[in-house]
Order: C-alpha cells, then structure tokens, then sequence
C-alpha cells in the first residue's frame, strides 16, 4: 500500500507541475507566453511548421500532466513528457551545462527521469487504469520511447540547422 500511495504522490505533484507548464504555453496561465507566444519561440528555434511544433510541445506538457496525474493510459502520459524534456533540454538548456541555477537541464532531466520511471512502473493502485482495469502493454512504453526520441532528434536537427544557417549568415556579413 505505502507503494502506490509513493506513486500516487509523485504522479499527482509531477503530473500537476507538468499541467501548469504546459497551461503557461497553450493558454498563457500564470505568466505564460500563451500559444502564439509558444509558436513563435519555436519558429525563432527553426522549427518548421512552427504551429505543429508549438501544439505539440504545449499539449504534451498539458496533456502528459493530467494522463500522468490522474493515471490514465500509462504510459502514454509519461512518454509525452519525456519528449516534451527531451526537446526543452535540447533547444533551451544544453547549452547552459547541468545546473538550472544558470538555466541548464537540471530539471527538465528530473521530470524526464521521473517521467521514464512512472512509465515504466504504472501508475499504482490509486489510478483511473486500476479503477478502470485498464492496462498498455509494456511494449508501448519501449515503442513510444523510440518514437519520442526520433521526434527530438528531428525537432533538434532542424535547429541545429537553422543555429548553423544563423551564423553563416553572421559570418558572412561582417
């Protein structure tokens, strides 16, 4: 018992952090930038098209913290917030090296791994999947790990491209 409520702690106050950060992008809740704002960012990055990329990015905040937090269809939850980090830590934070004191990835990696560690245990015994008695095949969680980094990698790619486009350009003018 003690374990799931471990869990059930842990996905409500992870999953809850996930829903407001991802309200701040789609919405522009609690001193968000909003969805234009967001889409902009994005464009600003080199990624094309920015709208998909800007839905995509807020939706799996937003929607992988309430999966997540109320515990349903895990770990479809937990895979959409590991794409989510996995793409935060390549285009905002690798570059400022590990602490997030100075902007790094220290805590977008925690959520990845707290997220990886959720999707790979379940959700526990206090969840919508419990009540409902509704469980993915553990293939899910390896096959959406695969789709997910492949995803990242082609949002990063296009803007390590546009990052290398960007100081040509610079270059090339002085």
């Amino acid at each position: 018992m003690s374990f799931d409520v471990g869990l059930l702690i842990l996905r409500v106050v992870v999953g809850l952090f996930l829903v407001a950060h991802g309200a701040q992008k789609l919405f522009g809740s609690f001193g968000g930038p909003g969805l234009k704002g967001f889409t902009g960012w994005m464009a600003s990055m080199g990624l094309t098209p920015a709208p998909i990329w800007g839905l995509m990015g807020a939706l799996s905040e937003l929607g992988g913290g309430v999966l997540l937090t109320v515990g349903l269809l895990s770990p479809v939850g937990p895979l959409a917030i590991i794409g989510a980090m996995l793409m935060a830590i390549g285009l905002a934070h690798w570059s400022k090296g590990f602490w997030g004191s100075k902007g790094g990835y220290e805590y977008p990696l925690l959520l990845l791994i707290v997220s990886a560690v959720l999707g790979l245990t379940g959700p526990g015994s206090y969840s919508l999947d419990a009540l409902l008695g509704f469980t993915l095949p553990t293939l899910i969680f390896w096959a959406g790990l695969v789709i997910a980094i492949i995803v990242a990698a082609i949002g990063l790619n296009m803007h390590s491209r546009q990052t290398s486009n960007s100081k040509q350009t610079a270059s090339s003018a002085s």
